[in-house]
């Protein structure tokens, strides 16, 4: 390999080590919960369907929704990470979305959870449309979104 390649290759080594994050936001799992706070009455995936049905049929049951968002990140200036889901519901439409936000460790990944209580959850009607944002600093790095947004 001659020097002049050897410090072309180094030069772009060093380039992607100070480019900005990568990630990606794998899935989101909206989960109602119970008074209780549960969205599951056992950890078999059986039973968290069969409830989560069981919460949908019965709505004076229902304490709030989480979403679950499962994300990845890579790179080394993953500094600042913050996750945001922004919602549009029945009850809000024209209007600005609801907005929940939380900051993220600049590990690997994860799950985090993201909640409505029961009161914010009931004025806002029923979630017609989401958007989960992966963000380092102010820089969008990754997103996923419903079907309706």
């Amino acid at each position: 390999m001659s020097r002049i390649s050897l410090v072309l290759l180094s030069a772009l080594f060093a380039v992607r080590l100070m480019a900005a994050a990568e990630g990606k936001v794998v899935k989101v799992l909206p989960h109602l919960l119970d008074k209780a706070g549960r969205h599951s009455l056992s950890p078999s995936l059986f039973e968290r369907d069969a409830y989560q049905a069981e919460l949908r049929k019965h709505p004076e049951r229902v304490g709030g929704i989480r979403y679950d968002i499962h994300w990845k990140v890579r790179g080394a200036a993953a500094t600042k990470l913050r996750l945001r889901l922004q919602l549009r519901t029945s009850e809000r439409a024209g209007v600005a979305p609801i907005v929940l936000e939380t900051p993220v460790s600049a590990k690997s990944g994860g799950w985090t959870g993201l909640s409505l209580d029961a009161e914010t959850y009931r004025k806002a009607g029923n979630v017609q449309a989401w958007r989960a944002t992966l963000l380092d600093g102010d820089t969008e790095i990754a997103e996923q979104r419903s079907f309706l947004w």
